[in-house]
């Protein structure tokens, strides 16, 4: 008997420690987590220099109403933007980071349609589930925001769909939820050039991209990309609620006193964690992801490609989908990592999500997927013994 709503399929065990890349259980066993808690703890668990600097944060001050000034909120505001371009709003979480672009995007156009994409992910509030591109999780909750049309991620057809009237585009770098599937260079690229053409604001979703995932602090830095609203939020206190949303300062005037708020958003502890992590991401700490994600790519395409089971392997950087038979159930084989002390995700398609730590090993990664080689080809001959 339970006091929650089972809104969440949880796993028989409960993480109650953590040090590095490992977490342990309430029975002491320990796992290699390839998760970091769905992209958030980037730097592991008990990173002594993230603790001490909430500790000490922690013996001042808690919170404060955004009714005053916050040199901290301007000191992290400063390190998180890509170009001193954009203004910060900070919130709680992806979906309040979401949910700030959009109204942001539709006050500053006076326009009311947004373009999102088919298997694409924003968030579970009204306005978010409203731009995600699962009917699956938006049965039973009725009529949700209208003008809001879906097109084909990847698709250039789909390109037509942005028109005059539109306020926004909404896309992910890299559909994490909806099978880990990045996105095509030249497609973004011309997503962009179309949105320019047609005076439409581009609004990229960077939780759970962002904050050093692809070894660029934001994804899209990847590419000839300059969005007009950023999201981020995850990796960016490694693990204390906090969300943002960017926006260009040529949007500022949508944003005045009054136009939106929240309580907790920007709090002292939320931000002294991430103004710490981003301190962290340095050119060396990212050039570091980018050798470490080489690696992981490297032996993924070797030891996994070719597998009965395997269909694709999908993602960018350290995130990572393998997408797997129907006939190979993607959560089988989470339950039966667990048993070898490894914890991983799924995404749709039946895909396998790996999103380990910024600061794991090479050799982790590299036992990890020997573990997950040995999963799939005993999952697979399984599945043939039952034909």
């Amino acid at each position: 008997m339970t006091t929650l709503f089972q809104t969440y399929k949880q796993h028989p065990f409960e993480l109650i420690e953590g040090t590095g890349v490992t977490v342990y259980d309430q029975q002491a066993n320990a796992y290699l987590d390839l998760t970091s808690g769905i992209g958030v703890c980037n730097l592991g668990y008990n990173h002594p220099t993230l603790n001490q600097a909430v500790q000490a944060q922690l013996g001042k001050i808690w919170h404060t109403s955004n009714l005053y000034q916050s040199s901290l909120q301007e000191e992290v505001a400063t390190k998180l933007v890509p170009t001193p371009d954009y203004a910060v709003f900070f919130c709680n979480s992806g979906t309040e980071a979401n949910e700030a672009a959009l109204k942001l995007a539709r006050k500053a156009s006076q326009k009311t349609a947004v373009l999102s994409f088919t298997h694409s992910f924003h968030g579970r509030t009204t306005g978010a589930l409203s731009v995600t591109g699962n009917e699956q999780i938006k049965e039973g909750f009725g009529p949700l925001l209208e003008d809001v049309v879906f097109g084909v991620y990847n698709d250039y057809p789909s390109l037509d769909l942005i028109h005059d009237e539109l306020a926004a585009v909404i896309v992910e770098i890299i559909q994490g939820e909806g099978g880990v599937i990045a996105g095509d260079a030249d497609w973004l690229e011309a997503l962009q050039d179309t949105c320019c053409e047609h005076g439409v604001l581009l609004i990229v979703d960077e939780v759970q991209t962002g904050m050093g995932r692809t070894g660029k602090q934001y994804a899209f830095e990847h590419y000839a990309l300059d969005p007009d609203i950023i999201t981020v939020a995850k990796g960016l206190a490694n693990g204390l609620p906090i969300g943002a949303m960017m926006g260009k300062k040529k949007l500022s005037s949508a944003f005045g006193p009054g136009s939106h708020g929240t309580t907790f958003g920007g709090n002292p502890l939320a931000l002294t964690a991430a103004n710490t992590v981003l301190d962290i991401l340095t050119p060396t700490f990212l050039e570091a992801v980018v050798q470490k994600s080489h690696l992981f790519w490297y032996y993924l395409e070797k030891e996994l490609r070719d597998l009965p089971g395997v269909t694709a392997i999908t993602g960018k950087g350290l995130m990572v989908g393998i997408q797997l038979e129907d006939s190979i159930p993607v959560q089988e084989v989470i339950a039966k990592l667990h048993q070898k002390g490894i914890l991983t995700l799924s995404a749709q398609q039946n895909t396998l999500r790996l999103l380990p730590p910024l600061v794991i090993k090479g050799a982790q990664l590299i036992e990890a997927i020997q573990h997950i080689k040995e999963v799939i080809v005993y999952s697979t001959v399984k599945t043939e013994v039952s034909v």
